[in-house]
């Protein structure tokens, strides 16, 4: 069962979800953007120490705590990593009172139909087991909607939920995030579907389970909002999916009980050779905007 405190700082916390959980494939533009070109790294292991590095700073400032960051979603090498000493999980329930939450999918698979599905998780069950013994809450898992397929995003959805009941049969969270593109000329009707196949998900999730639920910040304000209010939903929370923090902001603070989980709209305006003055101050801001848009609804 997942911890209780946590859930209920879950349901009615005021602020929103720090997504920390540039993958691989994402950390290079991460980094860039943080002001690291790929020149001044070589392999694996260099990218992930500078980009945990990032991460620790982010959750070590003074702005990053429980009042307004509510949780924070992180990269399976974040996990595994310490901040000063302590698990990453654990350093981010015990010292910033931020809900831990783990990103456990494998990538995108191959474009069909309209949509990506992820790529199979065969070993999931090993990943989850380590996240319980490490303190973690809840998962998220990303797949991604191209047009207003009603089969390709029916199988999109119907994946989330195949893998959110074995995510809730080891007592975790699972946040479900079929991320519908911003730049596709049928959004709105691709939400549409979206939103019927999620209801229909819901039918399926036990009484006294709930999971939560990661969308594109939709065409049509409140478009979510029978989600927001079904027994079955923790929380709604919006990824900003290539909008500006200005642009992402103004269009959470039009959706009711939705609250932000932004990665790159996060880290914008912060960079490696900031003081340590300044980056705080920088990430203050953010933060406040964020939080702001966050409790608008």
């Amino acid at each position: 069962m997942p911890d209780q405190t946590q859930a209920t700082q879950m349901r009615n916390g005021k602020g929103f979800i720090a997504a920390l959980d540039q993958s691989g494939g994402s950390t290079p533009k991460a980094l860039k953007l943080y002001g690291i070109d790929e020149s001044e790294y070589s392999g694996d292991d260099a990218m992930f120490d500078l980009i945990h590095a990032m991460r620790a700073r982010i959750i070590k400032s003074p702005a990053f705590t429980g009042d307004k960051v509510i949780g924070a979603i992180l990269f399976e090498q974040t996990m595994d990593r310490e901040i000063d000493g302590v698990p990453t999980a654990e350093y981010l329930w015990t010292k910033r009172q931020v809900v831990p939450f783990l990103k456990v999918d494998k990538g995108l698979a191959e474009a069909a139909d309209g949509v990506k599905l992820m790529k199979p998780m065969p070993g999931l069950d090993a990943v989850l087991d380590r996240a319980v013994a490490k303190g973690v809450f809840g998962t998220k898992m990303r797949s991604v909607i191209d047009a207003a397929s009603r089969t390709g995003i029916a199988a999109n959805i119907a994946q989330q939920f195949d893998y959110g009941h074995q995510i809730l049969a080891k007592g975790l969270v699972p946040i479900l995030e079929p991320e519908v593109t911003i730049t596709i000329a049928d959004k709105a009707a691709a939400e549409d579907i979206v939103l019927d196949e999620i209801l229909k998900g819901l039918d399926s999730i036990p009484e006294g389970q709930e999971i939560m639920l990661k969308l594109s910040l939709p065409t049509k304000p409140n478009q979510y909002k029978p989600l927001v209010d079904h027994p079955r939903v923790m929380k709604v929370v919006a990824l900003s999916g290539g909008y500006s923090r200005q642009e992402a902001n103004a269009l959470l603070a039009q959706n009711t009980g939705v609250i932000a989980s932004f990665s790159r709209a996060l880290t914008e305006g912060l960079s490696a050779g900031q003081s340590d003055a300044d980056f705080d101050a920088v990430l203050a801001e953010t933060i406040e905007g964020i939080y702001q848009a966050s409790i608008a609804g």
